[in-house]
């Protein structure tokens, strides 16, 4: 009788650490996914946002630099653009495209 209750008493505890195991693989899973949704999700959609930005230069665009500087784009290339600041027509500056925050289109 008691080799019963031994056996009992060891699958019981066998038991218990089983479910200990399972639930910290959970939790786990669980913290990976929240992980995922808010840092790693979001910032694949703010490059494929600031991709399709990019992608939709055109000549004659009001755009705003990650500077801060508002400027009307002269010329786009595979890489850069030049970008025409101010009234004075002398002052045009070529940039990477990735320096480029926002793109306002011309209305055509």
């Amino acid at each position: 009788m008691n080799l019963l209750l031994a056996a009992a008493d060891a699958n019981a505890q066998g038991g218990a650490a089983a479910a200990s195991t399972l639930s910290l693989v959970l939790m786990i899973v669980v913290w990976g996914a929240v992980i995922y949704f808010l840092i790693f999700r979001p910032q694949k959609k703010e490059q494929k946002r600031k991709q399709a930005t990019i992608n939709s230069l055109e000549v004659g665009a009001s755009v705003l630099t990650t500077s801060g500087f508002y400027g009307v784009v002269i010329d786009v290339t595979d890489e850069d653009v030049i970008v025409e600041f101010g009234n004075n027509k002398n002052c045009r500056i070529p940039m990477k495209k990735a320096a480029i925050e926002q793109v306002e289109l011309p209305e055509k």
